[in-house]
């Protein structure tokens, strides 16, 4: 009764509101009066949500200690975890069964559905599926031995249109541009296949497949050359460009930062920037797929940072002070000079100190 007289005390403009301390001390001393007596005492709420807010108050102290840890199912070690990943890892044929079996004959004991887990937790897929190369890694593996060859068009100041040949090596990113002509026809076709052949050299033998489209240009005698030479062509599918992606990516980037910032004037012109856009590409441009390096010139050795002379800048003077056009040097200026920049503006002051 006492603590219910505190409650009524406080100053609340509206119906009085318990908060948990009073109903946990009501909850608590309700619970030692005998049941008989709850009917005549005077409350502020009723007896059932006394009793109610006191089992609450029981519930929430066995959640909070099942909460704690200290029951249920215990985790699996962190050892553990990373033996059943590298198992996976190193051996893609194998399943969660077999890898359980595996920690069983090491003495581990855990259970198939545990090691299942463990490989769905992380993303690794069941054994039929992780038992051959992604999409990314035959590619990689492959790229060695690929070739891309492409057209395309440039139009010129003359009023005329130059068609230029382009392969591209995916494994270094070299471009090779063969050849520039206003007539692209299967004879000019296959003998760049010819010159081709002759610039790869011993290389040709590594070579296994080449990338074209389904172009008039390219005709049978093309594919001849190339097969003499145990190259396979590789047709790409009607209007599917994403089919010979390096190339056409080549392709538009030697258009934003060259073909689109020049004016050619004759198919003269265009071989000779064409080739100087190749050297450029092929020895000093960096790639993203090498790391940064070009692909005719690898990154040098890491330079230590410590081994680079340090310049120390050191700059005197006050505010008032400037570069001197003709020395290059700090100067102050006087006292006098200040107060005339003041009173006459800097563009004055500056055509008496440095007459023409």
């Amino acid at each position: 009764m006492r603590h219910q007289l505190c409650v009524m005390q406080r100053r609340q403009s509206h119906r009085p509101e318990l908060n948990w301390a009073d109903r946990a001390l009501l909850a608590t001393l309700l619970s030692v009066i005998p049941k008989a007596r709850r009917q005549g005492l005077w409350l502020l709420v009723k007896p059932e949500t006394i009793l109610r807010w006191h089992r609450d108050i029981v519930r929430r102290r066995w959640a909070d200690r099942s909460m704690r840890g200290k029951t249920g199912r215990p985790a699996t070690r962190r050892n553990i975890r990373a033996l059943v990943l590298r198992l996976a890892r190193e051996n893609p044929g194998w399943g969660y069964r077999r890898i359980h079996g595996e920690l069983a004959g090491l003495g581990i004991k855990v259970a198939p559905s545990t090691v299942w887990e463990i490989l769905k937790v992380n993303g690794i897929d069941p054994a039929r599926h992780r038992a051959g190369p992604t999409w990314r890694q035959f590619l990689r593996s492959q790229a060695g031995a690929i070739l891309a060859s492409d057209f395309f068009t440039v139009d010129l100041l003359d009023g005329t249109q130059a068609y230029v040949l382009a392969v591209i090596e995916h494994a270094t990113r070299r471009i090779r541009i063969l050849g520039v002509t206003p007539y692209p026809t299967g004879e000019w076709t296959t003998q760049q296949a010819r010159n081709l052949l002759m610039d790869l050299g011993e290389q040709a033998d590594r070579v296994k497949f080449m990338i074209r489209d389904r172009g008039s240009n390219f005709t049978a005698a093309f594919d001849a050359v190339l097969a003499d030479a145990g190259i396979r062509t590789v047709l790409c599918s009607v209007r599917t460009p994403r089919m010979n992606a390096i190339a056409e990516r080549w392709i538009g980037g030697c258009r934003r930062e060259l073909l689109d910032r020049t004016l050619i004037w004759n198919q003269d012109h265009l071989r000779r920037i064409l080739h100087q856009y190749e050297s450029h590409h092929n020895l000093h441009r960096p790639h993203r797929s090498l790391h940064a390096a070009a692909p005719l010139k690898p990154l040098p050795q890491p330079v230590d940072p410590r081994s680079i002379p340090h310049t120390k800048t050191r700059m005197r003077g006050w505010p008032d002070q400037r570069i001197s056009p003709g020395r290059m040097m700090w100067t102050r200026f006087s006292a006098r000079t200040v107060s005339r920049v003041r009173e006459t503006g800097p563009l004055q002051v500056a055509a008496d100190c440095f007459p023409k």
